[in-house]
């Protein structure tokens, strides 16, 4: 079980609006020690040394809630494909080697301290789209409402989404566009999101507009780092469901 001596590079900032700048710190880190634990253990050396720990966002650490959104050498999420920080492992690296980290870089995440960002922006294009007309109560019968497996497969690929933000960070326009599209695409594909379908997507684009965020330029960073692997075709479907809603007056 080897260890590893590294030089961190970290982003401190103490609040919003306050400036920022790269730190340089050194620590060593077991191999089997994920990114996030290697955090954890400068942290612990810090408050020790009674200094500010760096915050940073986590929760699930299983590549589910995609809080742990970071830069790791210049790439959102570091450099495993399909992968969150918290997946993310030391063995990764080498030794001696110098690891840059920084929060995620968009006017519409504002960092808050450190390596925090504010995503609520994400909330409000989610609380935009509504509600989905579907009737309450117990459970429906499972094969009362038949979908098409290759229906229902595109619908769950999107699904997937976890709302972390790297397509945004990736992106040199910081567009929303992989996101929103995540969430369009999803119940424009089933038949519970029909009823709201036109007026969703109208809603949710034009707040996506609202909140900053930049154009897609159509390059594909965003699908390069997503961890959930969410192909840019669902940008293609948010676009034809948009210009089909502004067209029929929605």
């Amino acid at each position: 079980m080897a260890t590893l001596s590294l030089k961190l590079r970290i982003w401190r900032q103490a609040g919003p609006g306050q400036p920022g700048r790269l730190v340089d710190y050194q620590t060593t880190a077991n191999e089997d020690m994920s990114f996030l634990e290697m955090l954890d253990v400068v942290n612990d050396g810090l408050i020790r040394q009674g200094q500010d720990p760096v915050a940073f966002d986590s929760d699930c650490r299983e590549g589910i809630c995609g809080s742990c959104g970071l830069v790791v050498n210049g790439v959102p999420h570091g450099p495993d494909p399909g992968g969150t920080v918290c997946q993310l492992h030391m063995r990764r690296f080498k030794d001696g080697e110098t690891i840059t980290v920084e929060p995620w870089r968009a006017k519409a995440f504002p960092i808050l301290k450190d390596l925090v960002v504010d995503r609520t922006a994400f909330d409000r294009i989610i609380s935009a789209g509504g509600y989905v007309s579907v009737n309450t109560g117990s459970a429906p019968e499972a094969n009362s409402l038949p979908i098409a497996r290759d229906v229902a497969e595109s619908a769950m690929d999107v699904a997937q989404c976890i709302g972390c933000g790297a397509c945004v960070a990736a992106c040199k326009n910081a567009s929303a566009a992989l996101f929103t599209s995540a969430k369009v695409t999803h119940l424009a594909l089933l038949p519970q999101g029909q009823v709201e379908r036109r007026h969703r997507v109208v809603q949710m684009v034009d707040q996506m507009d609202q909140e900053g965020f930049g154009m897609c330029s159509n390059e594909g960073e965003c699908q390069a780092v997503c961890p959930k692997e969410i192909s840019i075709a669902s940008i293609a479907q948010m676009n034809r469901e948009y210009l089909t809603a502004k067209l029929s007056g929605a």
